[in-house]
């Protein structure tokens, strides 16, 4: 599962990080910004109704190969021909198609991956689980970082389109994968797959509030992520080959203070038996790091404030996982279709951050970002109390 995280997020975060801000710089020098908010606002499209639709399925497949193999190597496949456009895209419409391949294929794999903890991990062990998840994403980052940078662009996307395909690869051949018998198939219709998109937040309570807690964390990173090449440029003052690299000192960083917070988050939760305390207060580290970057608006201060939110995230996604495995509301015959509805609150920020982001960049000027990380700060907050509203889990 690790394995197969690795090359999922290689695949997610290198175009968010460096290669798409890169590539829509090319393009549109002149309109980057919200260029950038189409490619990947359209991108976030395709990943919000791929990540629950192929969980769904996936709950409804009887192959002989089990209910999740077909899924987790054909979106594996998809997703790095989706990279492969993108490294020899020549204009924007192209560079969207690209994009909106890959984050669609991408987030269908991630929905099947994420359904194997409830179908095989108990309960006292996806705290663990979950945090080596978590260390696989920070690991990734770096690797994608480092690989588009060294490697002419179209050669380093098939690296890492290759090496995702590979642990999709062996996860199939390794995983005891459940088969479900047709009579035992959950019903498949239109009306079915329409409530795909919906868990019922008042008969489901605690999925809700959790499913709101990941919805204003994920608004937080979005405000983040999708622009630090271009704080860097505009706010901070660097030339963008060094905000490429300060990125990939800072990636390097974030790293190992992902990696850390994540396994040691995951594995305390387990010996303790409490999840919504590390929540609240991870979302809170989170919240610090980017109030940081509007205060400290220099090289020195990105790097700190950068490493305080990656302190946060690595705490967030090694426990908050394995909570909402404990709140779902059936993880016997729809763990996929309900963690594909759960992760729609990883993929909505995408498409609405991106499109209201240049509405606070304009209150700046266009090129001042202070007023976009302090809304960011304050999703981060809201965040953090709304997980509080969690009840049966501690």
């Amino acid at each position: 599962m690790a394995a197969t995280a690795l090359g999922l997020w290689m695949m997610v975060l290198t175009p968010v990080i460096i290669v798409l801000p890169q590539r829509v710089g090319e393009m549109a020098p002149g309109d980057k910004a919200s260029v950038l908010s189409v490619v990947l606002g359209l991108g976030a499209l395709a990943a919000l109704v791929c990540n629950p639709v192929i969980g769904w399925l996936s709950d409804r497949t009887t192959s002989r190969w089990g209910m999740r193999r077909p899924w987790l190597l054909g979106t594996a496949l998809a997703a790095a021909v989706g990279l492969a456009l993108i490294g020899l895209a020549t204009n924007p419409a192209t560079l969207v198609v690209g994009w909106c391949v890959t984050a669609g294929a991408a987030n269908g794999l991630m929905a099947v991956l994420f359904a194997l903890l409830p179908d095989h991990v108990p309960p006292q062990r996806r705290g663990l689980v979950s945090g080596v998840l978590g260390m696989a994403q920070a690991i990734a980052a770096l690797i994608g970082v480092i690989v588009a940078g060294s490697a002419p662009l179209p050669i380093a996307l098939c690296v890492l389109g290759g090496f995702a395909v590979l642990g999709a690869i062996w996860l199939v051949l390794c995983v005891p994968d459940r088969r479900s018998a047709k009579g035992d198939r959950p019903s498949f219709s239109l009306r079915d797959l329409a409530q795909t998109f919906w868990v019922n937040p008042v008969h489901h309570p605690n999925f809700g509030w959790a499913w709101l807690n990941r919805f204003l964390i994920f608004m937080s990173i979005a405000s983040i992520v999708n622009y630090q090449l271009y704080y860097l440029v505009d706010t901070v003052g660097v030339t963008e080959g060094q905000a490429t690299r300060l990125i990939q000192i800072v990636t390097g960083i974030q790293t190992v203070v992902i990696f850390a917070g994540s396994y040691f988050a995951g594995w305390l939760s387990d010996r303790l038996g409490r999840r919504r305390n590390f929540v609240f207060v991870s979302a809170l580290i989170a919240a610090v790091g980017l109030l940081s970057l509007v205060l400290f608006r220099n090289e020195a201060g990105f790097v700190v404030a950068m490493a305080l939110v990656a302190l946060g995230q690595g705490m967030y996604f090694a426990v908050d996982l394995a909570l909402v495995t404990e709140v779902l509301p059936d993880s016997a015959k729809a763990a996929g279709k309900d963690l594909g509805v759960f992760n729609l609150a990883n993929q909505l920020p995408q498409s609405i951050a991106p499109a209201i982001a240049p509405l606070f960049i304009a209150i700046g000027g266009g090129h001042d970002y202070t007023l976009l990380y302090l809304v960011g700060t304050a999703y981060a907050v809201l965040g953090a109390f709304a997980i509080l509203r969690v009840r049966g889990v501690r």
